[in-house]
This record gives structure tokens, sequence and C-alpha cells, in this order.
């Protein structure tokens, strides 16, 4: 299923709550990004439809396999753009913008590269 840029982000963010959370609801992702309670309950109907959450009747909010495979894939290249833009000596701060924005529109083919040569760096430099 196809997916955009904000919805991606949402994932993202509801997976990184939920790693650092017993459980996470609307607010918990309201105070993460800083958006309107509103804004985000709209959202999450919208990835609930698309089958990527379920909303418990608690207001619990919880990945489905397809949202878990989705956010994770989001979160490792946002993990992966953010560390190599660092190494390259780009403060903290603008890696984590700029590899938010990457993370959405690179192919495969190039993240994939990307990582491999990344990750033949940091075999050299511990060897």
């Amino acid at each position: 299923m196809k997916s955009s840029e904000s919805s991606e982000d949402y994932l993202e963010t509801i997976l990184v709550l939920s790693r650092r959370l017993p459980v996470v609801r609307s607010v918990d992702i309201s105070r993460e990004i800083g958006y309107k309670k509103s804004s985000i309950s709209t959202a999450m109907n919208k990835l609930r439809e698309k089958g990527y959450i379920t909303i418990s009747d608690a207001g619990y909010i919880f990945l489905t396999e397809e949202g878990k495979a989705l956010a994770e894939r989001v979160y490792e290249r946002h993990t992966v753009f953010t560390d190599f833009l660092i190494a390259l000596g780009v403060s903290p701060d603008v890696a984590e913008r700029d590899a938010c924005r990457m993370e959405h529109v690179v192919s495969e083919e190039s993240f994939t590269a990307l990582k491999e040569f990344y990750g033949s760096l940091n075999k050299r430099r511990l060897s």
C-alpha cells in the first residue's frame, strides 16, 4: 500500500514512542511532534483506515504488522542517514532534519548502496 510522507512520519513516531512508553496515545504523539491533538486524531483515523494502526477502546494506538514494517523501514533510513551525515561532519541538528526529508525520497537501490558503503566504512574504521 502506498503511503505519504506524513503517514510515514506518524508511523515512525508511533514506533519510537512504543519503544519508550508502555502504551502510545494521541496525546503522546502530539507532545512528541508538536501538532494539535485534533490534527493527530485526523491522521490516526486515516492510518487506521489504511490498516497501519489499530486503536483500542481506551485510545491506545498499536501498529499493525504492515504499519510496523513500514515504520521500521522509515526509521532505519532515518537512522542511517542521520549517522552518515554526522560522520561527514554535519551538525546533529541539521543531520536529523535533513535525514527526515531524505528518508522519504531516496530509492531503495540508492539507500541499500549507501547503507552498504557506510557499513564498509565503519568496518574499516573499527579494524
